[in-house]
């Protein structure tokens, strides 16, 4: 074998070699690497298919909303609530002369523009006005509580489903009916918040397009209350949604772990020092008249010198407690002491003073 021959045979061995070690090598690439498929991809990112609520998100979603949606827990709020259910199990009761049910599903924190991205359609949006907190909330209505609704107030029979007929809008008797119910709602909704202030809730307008129904700009956070209200075998769902500005001015009522509680004060020590003011000794100066001097003149005082006064014998004296003027009155005796008769009442504005030298 010549020396070009040699030549060429090594390189093609090389050759081989290293397409050999490439091939292995894909072929290593190809078993450790694996491709997720789309349910696994939307299970890691948490965006699974057919998920109703926030309650079962998970992994990188679900990290996203508790970071952006972090807001303070208001116990009292829960009280109202709970307590507007009852209410409405009567009234609605009486409205529809018919066995209704209410239960609370949830309440929960949300972010306004995704609320109104999470409302199924179609809907009755109504949205109404709290007249003291002065501002705005809505009330959601779902197709199936609509057509349940009108279905029992027209006499439907019961333990049939009410008709549907989808893509349609709303007749203007449907919707006269729900508004009907809606103010029944509303109007528990004032009861509810009784306890803890007045506020009217009135209806402002219906509304059958989300975006229509902006009360808020789409990042301010907002309370969503899920109601379910069930009438043997009909019923659906009815949301009341409060921005968080609507509720700020009764904040401090809403922090409240129960009813009447009074943050910082404590009426038994108030009754206290109440009681101990009353009992306080001050020192009060009747004052006839008084001189200013230069300090030299006061520090060359001796014994014997004679002071001019301004006041005449007969002149009213001032009575103070420290620089506040008590009353005035006339300087006389008592026996084998000086006495002052009051002949001025104390006026309103030397009293506070007075409390308040006391106070301190």
């Amino acid at each position: 074998m010549s020396a070009d021959a040699a030549e060429g045979a090594a390189a093609e061995n090389v050759e081989w070699k290293t397409e050999g070690e490439g091939g292995l090598a894909a072929d290593e690439d190809a078993s450790a690497e694996r491709i997720l498929n789309q349910d696994e991809i939307d299970s890691l990112l948490g965006f699974g298919v057919g998920e109703d609520d926030d309650a079962g998100r998970t992994g990188v979603r679900a990290i996203i909303n508790s970071a952006l949606i972090s807001y303070e827990r208001l116990p009292m709020l829960e009280i109202v609530f709970d307590r507007l259910v009852r209410l409405m199990t009567t009234s609605l009761r009486n409205f529809t002369s018919d066995n209704v049910e209410v239960s609370l599903d949830q309440i929960t924190s949300i972010r306004f523009g995704d609320y109104l991205n999470s409302i199924p359609l179609p809907a009755i949006i109504a949205v109404f006005r709290a007249e003291q907190l002065d501002n705005f909330g809505l009330v959601t209505v779902d197709s199936s509580l609509i057509y349940s609704i009108v279905d029992v107030l027209l006499g439907g029979r019961r333990g049939g489903s009410a008709a549907r007929v989808e893509g349609r809008p709303y007749t203007t008797i449907e919707r006269a009916l729900v508004t009907r119910m809606i103010e029944v709602v509303l109007a528990d909704a004032k009861q509810a918040f009784a306890p803890l202030t007045e506020v009217d809730f009135q209806l402002d307008r219906i509304e059958t397009n989300p975006r229509f129904a902006a009360i808020a700009r789409p990042p301010n956070a907002a309370i969503v209350v899920k109601l379910r209200i069930d009438m043997e075998d009909r019923g659906g769902r009815v949301e009341l949604l409060l921005p968080y500005a609507t509720l700020e001015p009764i904040r401090k009522m809403l922090l409240q772990q129960f009813m009447g509680e009074k943050f910082g004060r404590d009426n038994i020590w108030e009754g206290h020092l109440a009681g101990e003011l009353w009992n306080t000794k001050l020192e009060v100066r009747a004052v006839l008249d008084e001189l200013k001097q230069p300090l030299r003149k006061v520090l060359d005082l001796k014994v014997g010198d004679t002071l001019m006064l301004d006041a005449a014998p007969e002149a009213p004296v001032t009575l103070k407690c420290g620089a506040v003027e008590l009353s005035r009155g006339r300087v006389g005796r008592m026996g084998h002491a000086l006495a002052v008769r009051i002949e001025e009442a104390i006026t309103p504005a030397s009293q506070h003073a007075l409390i308040r030298m006391g106070g301190e």
